[in-house]
């Protein structure tokens, strides 16, 4: 897919690629689901050929802009080296040969692109990786991992990212909480590394409740969440969240039994994993940590963000991640993901 590419080119783009994703020549990492990989002497043709997996998966063959064409391999890194690290774009001119206009308009149309074409994998119901067969085999990974709930297949949280202060409005997106200019996600974690469902953004000072409410995701889980068998499967949050049939929270209020207190303590040992993966997710994709470069109304923040999430699933599909290994579920294919 990079054959009419310079081969210093063709270098530089794998070089920026591994530097912006993490990848190393020892991919891919040793996991149950793949053991031909494992005893594949050539690495370095199963690596080739999982980028160009990763390629063909997130975009197509090239971007049409007025007034030049990039390659698919361009787009997907300038990106991947925009956003794994605040820089300038003026930067990145040594790595890929172009000036800052042309790398600001390839940066912003690609994460346009992919938020156009992929981004409802991840802001709406995914049937996929959220089957009812797969919902049963969370809730059970869940339990077995010592959660006092028998139905619970994923935890539900919100997150507050930080912006640069606006210049109008302010008020309507401080967070007093945190004392922070800020937009919020809610995320819906899963037990397989994944995070299965993403809303926002919304207004920093927007609560958790009113967040469920407007993401539409209790009328998802009233109406797909449930096993083969047909019982109700519910998601697991913190406090600030309503108790529901197919949302539940932890015991409070009033004078705790010891029960209750042993209900909360087994249920918060798990519910730590989704905090993993908003700690992935700005791992592997400083810029938005970066809240000076975060400027709404001069840049599509949400969508960066929605973007990286959906960067961080492909990763995972091919990685796996703490929250994988902790519960001990593989999750899909790269190609599986995004068919």
């Amino acid at each position: 897919m990079t054959k009419n590419l310079p081969c210093c080119m063709k270098n530089s783009l794998h070089k920026t690629f591994r530097f912006a994703t993490g990848i190393t020549k020892n991919f891919p990492s040793k996991t149950k689901t793949q053991q031909s990989v494992r005893q594949t002497s050539d690495l370095k043709r199963v690596t080739s050929h999982c980028w160009c997996m990763f390629y063909r998966c997130l975009i197509p063959s090239h971007v049409r802009m007025v007034p030049f064409v990039i390659q698919l391999t361009e787009g997907l890194c300038v990106i991947l080296k925009r956003f794994s690290y605040p820089c300038r774009l003026s930067d990145m001119i040594s790595t890929f040969g172009r000036s800052v206009p042309e790398l600001s308009m390839i940066s912003n149309e690609v994460t346009e692109w992919m938020y156009n074409v992929h981004g409802h994998r991840i802001t709406e119901w995914n049937h996929f990786i959220m089957s009812p067969n797969l919902l049963q085999t969370y809730s059970e990974a869940i339990h077995d991992k010592g959660a006092a709930l028998e139905n619970c297949f994923g935890f539900v949280d919100g997150t507050v990212r930080p912006i640069s202060k606006p210049g109008v409005n302010q008020r309507a997106v401080y967070n007093g909480h945190k004392r922070v200019h800020a937009l919020k996600f809610q995320s819906l974690a899963l037990p397989n590394g994944l995070i299965g469902h993403l809303f926002g953004p919304v207004e920093g000072r927007m609560h958790d409740a009113r967040m469920l409410d407007t993401s539409g995701l209790y009328v998802d889980l009233a109406q797909f969440a449930f096993s083969p068998a047909g019982q109700e499967m519910c998601i697991y949050g913190d406090p600030a969240y309503p108790l529901r049939t197919q949302l539940q929270c932890p015991f409070r209020n009033g004078v705790l039994t010891r029960q209750m207190e042993e209900f909360n303590a087994s249920m918060s040992s798990v519910r730590t994993s989704v905090e993993w993966l908003f700690g992935d997710l700005i791992n592997y994709f400083k810029f938005l940590d970066y809240k000076k470069n975060l400027k709404i109304g001069l840049s599509h923040v949400g969508k960066m963000y929605i973007v990286c999430a959906l960067l961080r699933n492909a990763l995972t599909c091919l990685y796996r991640n703490t929250t994988a290994d902790y519960f001990g579920l593989d999750p899909p294919s790269l190609v599986d993901y995004f068919s």
